[in-house]
């Protein structure tokens, strides 16, 4: 019979471990050491010595609860990072959003010095967990492992943000850029219209040279983001002649609205699922002789028999397209398609635009190219671009068109975001600090020389 280890073995089992990871996390970055200049060594540094206060600020915001609807909770991780911000030399304020249902947004600015890159830093403080979820607290899993609602998705990439901006600072950097901060109250479920509740990262971006989003993106940490698909909203209402389903299909009588609306799903099925990077889902579908559909709940009723010819269908769904010129595409063949009536049918199709996309561009390359070549020298490996199909709706895509360059999914990488199972690699609240203020240094340094 094997004898049970001591509690000063596991002890001393634990510390090995911890070395050992601890040892992991340092060494890429000491072997790439000289691929830095002086100052990157000393952001490098920083970061590493703000770490433990870094993943501290963390678990305080995981701990508030934030979704979108609860209010008070968003502006108290407002009050969170408002100070952190102050601290740097930031000008800080809060947005009131009682204009689109909100709690609002934490915008702050700090002025370089000389010509140097506009920077636009986007992040949110909301989480899709609301105080009724059972999801509510921070928990330390391993060294280097945490799970906790938001923790990725996005708080974590807050606390990069704030950590970077802190790495710039001590290495006397900062000033080298300028800075607009947006953390808004309502990405996960942004509040109408967006004219308004974008208004303020609109205006950040049409100020902005470049701008770089804090979201976990694909949770890889050899990818980044410089390509979304928008997402919009469409609604089909089709209607048929009612009478008894023995009569279906004759000339007097028709298809009905069940079978119209069939049609056009198959043939938007059809006739856009050939073009890459587009997609048009239905989710919801209500068919019968009566239908009511909530639209704000997403949910409804219908009441219908088998021996009576459907008189009412209503389709929801949603549209998402790599870039405008796609989207508008799309809409006018998913027009023509609705237009097609069958006999004794009718239908109509609306659309509201959501999330605009982030078109690849040249511009956004170069800076993932950027990134990467801060990686590299780093320790911390390869970054390549994520396949947009993997890429949902996102606020840096507000700033599509209007900056120079954007990069998104650059935060604190973990997997479930979205779920009760929400857990972050640790490792990357450093190594992802490093990669962004590295970066931002050598676009101000390429800045410099490109005007001399």
């Amino acid at each position: 019979m094997r004898s049970r280890p001591t509690l000063c073995a596991l002890r001393r089992a634990r510390a090995i471990a911890s070395a050992l990871v601890a040892l992991a996390i340092a060494a890429p970055a000491h072997a790439a050491a000289a691929g830095l200049s002086a100052t990157e060594r000393t952001i490098a540094a920083s970061v590493d010595r703000h770490q433990p206060q870094s993943l501290a600020l963390l678990e305080r915001a995981v701990n508030l609860n934030s979704g979108t609807m609860n209010a008070d909770g968003v502006r108290a991780v407002g009050r969170l990072f408002q100070p952190e911000l102050a601290a740097l030399g930031f000008t800080v304020r809060w947005v009131d959003g009682a204009a689109w249902g909100r709690a609002g947004h934490l915008v702050a600015q700090r002025n370089g010095r000389g010509a140097g890159p506009r920077v636009l830093l986007i992040g949110h403080l909301d989480t899709v967990f609301e105080p009724d979820s059972p999801f509510q607290r921070f928990e330390r899993l391993s060294d280097s492992t945490a799970h906790g609602p938001g923790v990725i998705d996005m708080k974590g990439g807050d606390v990069v943000m704030m950590l970077a901006l802190r790495a710039l600072a001590d290495a006397g950097a900062i000033d080298r850029l300028s800075f607009r901060v947006i953390l808004s109250g309502d990405e996960e479920n942004a509040g109408l219209p967006h004219a308004l509740s974008r208004r303020d990262l609109v205006e950040a971006a049409d100020w902005a040279d470049l701008a770089m989003g804090f979201e976990d993106g694909a949770g890889d940490p050899a990818t980044a983001v410089v390509a979304r698909r928008g997402a919009s909203s469409w609604r089909l209402r089709a209607a048929g002649q009612p009478s008894h389903s023995s009569q279906i299909w004759r000339p007097d009588v028709g298809d009905g609205a069940i079978y119209e609306a069939a049609r056009i799903l198959d043939a938007f099925r059809d006739s856009l699922s050939r073009e890459p990077l587009l997609t048009a889902n239905p989710g919801v579908v209500l068919g019968g002789t009566t239908v009511a559909f909530d639209a704000e709940h997403s949910r409804g009723t219908a009441f219908g028999k088998t021996n009576v010819v459907a008189e009412s269908t209503v389709v929801t769904g949603d549209l998402r397209a790599i870039s405008m010129s796609q989207r508008e595409a799309a809409k006018a063949t998913m027009r023509r398609i609705v237009d097609a009536h069958r006999p004794r049918t009718s239908a109509e199709i609306t659309f509201e635009d959501g999330y605009p996309p982030l078109s690849p561009s040249d511009g956004n390359r170069r800076l993932l190219a950027t990134f990467d070549g801060a990686s590299r020298d780093l320790g911390l490996g390869h970054v390549e671009g994520v396949d947009p199909i993997r890429a949902g709706a996102a606020d840096i895509a507000f700033a599509d068109g209007r900056v120079e360059q954007a990069i998104d999914g650059i935060g604190l990488m973990g997997t479930g975001s979205h779920t009760t199972t929400e857990t972050a690699d640790l490792r990357w609240l450093a190594g992802n600090a490093k990669r962004v203020a590295v970066t931002l240094l050598r676009v101000a340094e390429e800045r410099r020389h490109t005007r001399r």
